[in-house]
């Protein structure tokens, strides 16, 4: 008995479907393997996770909100030196607030930092980057003595600069942040499209009629994706130290934000008479950027086909 080619349109629209999700499983079960292979960072993925999870429920994890101040507690020492107070697990700062709830609010500017400075970076970097790549001749030579430029400068320096035109605060720190990372996204970008443009499936689109922006977007930059990411993983953790450093040096996220930076400045005159009101926010900022470097490694290794191991 025939079936009707409705039917048989059907089965084979049902069948690539099918066979779309086993090739989507096949390469996030690869993917996992090679990133599994590298313990530190599956380390680093859980810190990195538990990190996402405090920001995301502070307000249900914190004791205490992060600007109430206790006036006859200021400078409490841990509860596990003499002295301290079981309301105040680490402590408290010069003016009493609870050390514990603002450096578990201060994850959630660290994310917010992270995420804005990477998607501006990447956003810009990738689209002058294509068109660097794509176009080259005087356009690809201009926009990479541009980059060059900035690549000159010391990052913290250059960043300063910017924050100096646009006056201090944590929108204008976090801009010239992506401003000082950006270079590294147009770089590879220019990279990836440069090897990709000359391939075969790129001729044939291009013989086959696809414009400019379909070749750029469509074509070329899916191909490009790997690179990408590592280097968003990393520059993820670049932005949380650069706005870290700056918010240390008084031109980034302004008192009383509980940013980790921040709170380094205002505790610098009491690190000999009361340590934990540097070391925890230190520690945090050191956890954190070595736990997103270690992710950003493993991913790497498993994106790169060049670096997996057999």
């Amino acid at each position: 008995m025939s079936t009707s080619p409705k039917a048989d349109s059907s089965a084979l629209v049902e069948k690539l479907e099918r066979e779309s999700r086993n090739a989507t499983r096949a390469m996030l079960a690869e993917f996992w393997y090679y990133f599994s292979q590298n313990r530190g960072a599956v380390i680093g993925l859980a810190v990195f996770l538990v990190l996402v999870v405090t920001a995301v429920f502070a307000p249900l994890i914190a004791p205490h909100a992060p600007d109430m101040q206790y006036r006859d507690s200021f400078l409490v020492p841990p509860v596990w030196q003499e002295g301290g107070k079981w309301d105040f697990l680490l402590g408290t700062d010069p003016v009493g607030r609870d050390m514990l709830s603002r450096l578990i609010y201060g994850a959630q500017y660290s994310l917010f930092i992270g995420c804005v400075v990477v998607f501006v970076a990447l956003t810009g970097g990738v689209i002058i980057g294509l068109i660097a790549g794509y176009m080259r001749g005087a356009v690809d030579t201009f926009i990479m003595r541009i980059m060059d430029i900035i690549l000159a400068f010391p990052s913290l320096l250059l960043a300063l600069v910017v924050v100096a035109l646009l006056g201090p605060g944590l929108m204008n720190a976090m801009f010239a942040i992506a401003i000082v990372l950006q270079p590294h996204f147009v770089r590879l970008t220019r990279a990836a499209v440069l090897a990709e443009r000359s391939r075969d499936y790129v001729v044939a689109a291009r013989v086959a009629g696809a414009g400019h922006f379909r070749l750029m977007f469509k074509t070329i930059l899916p191909n490009c994706l790997a690179p990408l990411i590592v280097q968003a993983t990393l520059s993820f953790s670049n932005a949380i130290l650069d706005a870290a450093a700056l918010g240390f040096l008084g031109v980034g996220a302004q008192p009383p934000t509980p940013e980790w930076g921040t709170m380094l400045a205002e505790a610098r005159e009491f690190i000999l008479r009361a340590w934990w009101v540097v070391t925890f926010p230190g520690l945090a900022i050191l956890i954190t950027v070595l736990a997103i470097n270690l992710v950003g490694d493993g991913l790497r290794d498993a994106l790169d086909p060049k670096l997996k191991r057999s």
